[in-house]
């Protein structure tokens, strides 16, 4: 059976209600104060099935909205996942204001079908019925709604035309394109309410996937936890809910004070909510005056309200009936996606005045977000989209569950897109990790000119470490070790434990250089535990200071001196020396103090100390009170 959501739009007093009770046979006013005072305040819901005559069963979910402009903000709560209009016109007044704020709100939703619904024609003679229909046609040429047909005249309480009605529903309805069950679930909450024996409910219009019974749900934007204990759609019990059905759950884990109207559930850790998006916005063109940038503005998308900042690139202001790229920037998170539309609503006095298509709502930076890459995303082809948001990522790369929660599409989409790109190679994949194809290949490229630039300025020194060199590339660890990885492969990089080197780039010394190299040696090799100074040692050189501590540092990294603390430097050999002198002692006493150690070695306590300590850190000793014990 194919669900569609029909959604009423109008003037106060046209007749919503009534026709919505004249085609299911239900008052989808709810509350006491509507039926007291014979308006429409909040949303209304009812139901019905029809049957094509193709055999192909219809299930057909309304929400009735308010009329009246005190209840516009209800209004646009219930219009952002309809699938069918019927625009409710009566007959005996025509257009009115609300007439054209609703039918300008649906026009930037973007809604594609439906039809114009001239009620009370049971109120005027032939005459004025006609006129109210040329009137119509008029305020009608060149929108959705200007085709043969398009407008019906009923009277709810006759039921003149209802049967006609429901025929073009029936067409409406087939054109229709299905919403996407196999996407990922969204239903964005309308109501919330307790019923006895029951619990928490929340109901909505399931705009997108599947929801089954026992579902874990996220509640966007706090993060609370749900769990689904029951379904129910269009009243009736049910295991699952999809796409393009009013859905009412029955939740574990929130009670009605946890969740409000504008709240959004999804599969948990799938996406992330959001204060900033980027969008396409138009402004209308009977909006009363110029948009300014960071103007404030009332926001509305499905279910949800709030205020947003307008933020301009590169220019002041947006004209009455002009589009651009904006930023919106909002006070508190939310969940929005790409391709969701929105409404926007002057801040004082409130109008509608525009609205518009969310293209990103996970925006790296203002230099990232302009220009071309909203350009790429507001093209729509998937590829184009895809690429664009690997491109932007340069060289920190992004992951597969990251472009699901950027993209709002399934993994098996973001994964045949990838392909597709992966085999045109203009990305690179590793593991989960997908790069821009030119990216890795600019990075490997400023990998070997830093090194390059460091063997040219540094010619003592072997290499440079790995976490040094990434950071100066400015690429993350993961995106780092694959393009150097595949420099080493390709033999055009060395990794020697942690030091990076280009290949036959050793260390280059001139003649006073290596004279100087071999003197530092033999100063620490001849001196045996009693050290000299190393300041000592640098000061007695040829060599200028600089060039003497680049020495010492590669004699400290090549290990033939070892640092055992910050003023004491030794020579590897002497350090051999002890290690065995020490095992020798074992033989004689498991432990040794630190005079026995003095009387061992041979030097004074200020030397004792820094190498028993030495000892200690390289498991030799463990020191025990006053002693050590050897290992």
């Amino acid at each position: 059976m194919k669900s569609i959501i029909v959604g009423t739009a109008g003037h106060i007093d046209h007749g919503k209600t009534a026709l919505v009770k004249a085609l299911t046979g239900i008052d989808a006013d709810r509350l006491e104060e509507e039926k007291r005072r014979g308006i429409t305040i909040d949303l209304g819901f009812a139901h019905m099935d029809l049957s094509a005559s193709n055999g192909e069963s219809l299930r057909l979910g309304f929400v009735d909205v308010p009329g009246h402009e005190r209840f516009v903000r209800n209004m646009l709560a219930g219009v952002g996942g309809i699938d069918l209009v019927l625009l409710v016109i009566a007959a005996d007044e025509a257009i009115m204001p609300q007439t054209r704020e609703h039918f300008e709100i649906l026009q930037l939703l973007d809604v594609q079908r439906g039809i114009v619904v001239l009620t009370k024609s049971d109120a005027v003679d032939a005459e004025t019925l006609d006129v109210a229909r040329l009137e119509v046609e008029e305020f009608l040429r060149g929108t959705f709604l200007d085709r043969p047909g398009a407008v019906i005249a009923v009277s709810s309480l006759s039921g003149a035309g209802i049967d006609e009605l429901k025929r073009a529903m029936i067409a409406a309805a087939l054109e229709v394109q299905p919403r996407d069950s196999r996407a990922i679930a969204r239903l964005p909450v309308d109501r919330v309410f307790t019923m006895k024996g029951f619990g928490t409910i929340v109901t909505g219009t399931l705009v997108a996937g599947t929801i089954r019974q026992e579902d874990e749900l996220e509640v966007f934007p706090t993060g609370r936890r749900v769990r689904v204990r029951g379904i129910q759609v269009h009243s009736e019990i049910s295991d699952t809910a999809v796409a393009g059905q009013r859905t009412a759950l029955n939740i574990a884990g929130a009670s009605t004070e946890d969740l409000s109207r504008g709240m959004i559930l999804a599969p948990p850790e799938t996406f992330h909510a959001t204060r900033q998006a980027e969008v396409r916005l138009r402004l209308l063109a009977s909006a009363p005056r110029a948009l300014k940038n960071r103007a404030r503005v009332h926001f509305h998308s499905y279910t949800m309200e709030t205020v947003a900042e307008v933020v301009f690139h590169g220019t002041t202001q947006l004209t009455p009936g002009e589009d651009a790229f904006v930023r919106l920037k909002f006070p508190a998170a939310m969940l929005l996606l790409p391709g969701d539309r929105f409404i926007i609503r002057q801040f004082s006095p409130v109008v509608t005045v525009g609205g518009g298509t969310v293209l990103d709502a996970a925006p790296i930076s203002r230099a990232a977000a302009a220009g071309d890459f909203l350009r790429a995303l507001n093209a729509g082809n998937v590829e184009g989209i895809l690429q664009a948001r690997i491109a932007r990522r340069y060289r920190t790369g992004i992951s597969m569950a990251q472009l699901t929660a950027e993209t709002g599409w399934t993994k098996k989409e973001v994964e045949r897109c990838s392909s597709a790109l992966l085999h045109k190679g203009t990305a690179v994949r590793n593991g989960n990790l997908l790069v821009d194809a030119l990216a890795l290949k600019e990075l490997e490229a400023s990998i070997l000119s830093t090194m390059k630039a460091f063997h040219q300025k540094n010619p003592l020194v072997g290499g440079i470490s790995k976490e040094e060199l990434r950071a100066h590339v400015e690429a993350t660890p993961e995106v780092f070790e694959w393009a150097a990885g595949t420099l080493v492969r390709e033999k055009r990089l060395e990794i020697l434990a942690d030091l990076v080197r280009l290949p036959g780039h050793g260390v280059f010394m001139k003649d006073d250089e290596a004279e100087s190299k071999k003197e530092i040696e033999n100063a620490f090799a001849s001196a045996a535990f009693k050290v000299p100074a190393l300041q000592e040692v640098i000061a007695g050189l040829k060599v200028d200071k600089a060039r003497a501590q680049k020495i010492v540092t590669l004699l400290l990294r090549d290990k033939v001196l070892i640092k055992v603390s910050d003023e004491l430097v030794f020579h590897r050999s002497a350090l051999e020396a002890l290690r065995r002198e020490i095992a020798a002692y074992k033989l004689k006493s498991p432990r040794i103090d630190v005079a026995r150690f003095k009387e061992l070695t041979g030097v004074t306590r200020k030397y004792a100390i820094p190498l028993l300590e030495y000892l200690d850190r390289e498991r030799v000793t463990k020191r025990v009170g006053d002693a050590r014990e050897i290992l």
